[in-house]
């Protein structure tokens, strides 16, 4: 009996570290996110906005994303989406834009994306709206507000700023600007583009390697338990 309760007790040991590694391993919520997340200060960039669904009953109809009024840019195209339409909403600027040798005092300030009948986004899916827009502002950062609408009325607001040291409930997509520089001298985005989605992919890999090694370490110190504790001989016993 003894060797069956430490059997069962290694057992559910082994499970709830198990739970306890995936569950660390998984992340809390899903939410809007621009990809990638990185781009070129003075170049065109081709960016992705990410929405996932999170309700368990309705799906995600409608998708808000608010271009920063303090780094405005001056050419703005969305790619179409199959059963979507989208509309954009312009808004005037003090200081003009230079575009191709034009200058733009009149720059895109809402996109929205709205679906048509059963176009919606699904429990369980994500879908991915591409836009196209540049030159990118010289500044460090573009803060993208965005409101994710569902088929039951309720509205998901991901307009929290990021705070240094904080995790925002509701984070708004940022896209962080390098300098040319930075990006060997290239006024294109598409270079940044690529390297930026390189890393992540490695990251998570090596998240996943980590958490691959930690659990068979664990499953390996269980098992030697139980191989000991199936070694030795039940107290009070004698040999015949």
């Amino acid at each position: 009996m003894s060797h069956r309760r430490s059997a069962a007790t290694a057992a559910l040991a082994l499970g709830a570290v198990l739970v306890g590694v995936v569950g660390f391993a998984a992340p809390a919520s899903a939410h809007v996110t621009v990809n990638p997340r990185e781009a070129t200060q003075g170049g065109y960039g081709r960016l992705s906005f990410r929405v996932p669904n999170e309700s368990d009953t309705a799906s995600t109809i409608k998708l808000e994303v608010h271009l920063p009024e303090d780094a405005p840019v001056g050419s703005v195209s969305t790619m179409p989406v199959l059963g979507w339409t989208v509309t954009t909403e312009k808004r005037k600027i003090d200081q003009p834009i230079e575009v191709h040798g034009s200058q733009i005092t009149e720059v895109v300030s809402k996109i929205t994306w709205t679906a048509e009948k059963d176009a919606g986004i699904k429990p369980g899916e994500f879908l991915e709206f591409p836009v196209s827009m540049g030159p990118l502002p010289k500044t460090d950062r573009m803060i993208f507000k965005a409101l994710q609408t569902y088929s039951d009325g309720k509205v998901a607001r991901w307009i929290e700023e990021p705070v240094e040291g904080g995790h925002p409930d509701y984070p708004a997509p940022v896209l962080t600007l390098l300098p040319a520089d930075d990006s060997h001298g290239s006024s294109d985005s598409s270079d940044t583009v690529e390297a930026t989605h390189q890393p992540e992919k490695s990251d998570g890999v090596a998240r996943g390697l980590g958490v691959a090694g930690l659990v068979a370490g664990l499953a390996g110190l269980v098992l030697g338990a139980l191989a000991f504790v199936r070694g030795r001989k039940p107290s009070g016993s004698s040999a015949s």
